[in-house]
């Protein structure tokens, strides 16, 4: 047995490779969405709102989600913590809705 789970054929195909890059008040920042499939398994995502004007730190990345480094992690203003994967549905609505709480705190700061 090659070490490989059963169902896995080996190469990963990116099925979500989604960039938006925003205009209006938050030119210049970004919202990423990646997903790599093997089969039907997913086996790796990223999701990112990247705003160096507001978050200097880990590459302007104000909030993310990935698996990297072999467990589900949360990345806010330049820490890391790790969290729970529900699923990818549910993370991504969880991360739209943080996002959107973000750009109603920023509004309000900038009003």
């Amino acid at each position: 047995m090659s070490g490989r789970r059963a169902g896995r054929s080996g190469k990963a195909e990116k099925r979500i490779d989604e960039t938006s890059y925003l205009t209006g008040r938050r030119r210049g920042a970004v919202l990423k969405e990646e997903a790599w499939y093997e089969g039907n398994m997913l086996v790796r995502y990223s999701l990112a709102y990247i705003n160096a004007c507001i978050c200097p730190a880990d590459n302007g990345r104000v909030l993310g989600y990935d698996n990297a480094h072999g467990h589900s992690h949360r990345h806010f203003m330049g820490k890391t913590e790790s969290v729970k994967f529900p699923g990818y549905e549910a993370l991504v609505n969880r991360f739209q809705k943080e996002v959107e709480a973000l750009w109603r705190a920023e509004d309000e700061e900038k009003s």
